[in-house]
This record gives C-alpha cells, sequence and structure tokens, in this order.
C-alpha cells in the first residue's frame, strides 16, 4: 500500500494495518524457523510497509499535536 493511501486512513485503521504487517512478518518468521519454503522478498516489503505505517502514524499525531497548541 502506497504512502499516500494510508495517509487517507484514520489512525484506528493504520493501527489494524500495523497488527495485519506485524502477524505477516511473523509468520514469515516461523516459516523460515521451520524451513518451510518462505519468500525471502516478502522480508524487506514486510518490514518497510510496518515502518511506512509508523511513519505516518507519527505524522498524524504530530499534525495533531500542532493544532492542539
Amino acid at each position: 500500500m502506497s504512502a499516500k493511501e494510508l495517509r487517507q486512513k484514520s489512525t484506528g485503521e493504520l493501527q489494524k494495518e500495523l497488527l495485519d504487517l506485524r502477524r505477516e512478518q511473523f509468520n514469515l518468521r516461523m516459516a523460515l524457523a521451520s524451513g518451510q519454503n518462505a519468500k525471502p522478498d516478502q522480508f524487506g516489503k514486510v518490514r518497510r510497509s510496518i515502518a511506512r505505517v509508523k511513519t505516518i502514524m507519527a505524522e498524524q499525531r504530530r499534525t495533531a499535536a500542532e493544532k492542539g497548541e
């Protein structure tokens, strides 16, 4: 999901997206540890998606704090 699409989501939706991505990351690690044929390219994609969501959540918090002052 692109940053532009993520910016249109609410904080609750972003938290759900973050939870889903962390679950996916966990499942990829478990698949790798159990010897299943994990997709190595997915590790980086999921990690970057998590960072993207966390960055946008921080931007929203910062914007809300500035409006509150």
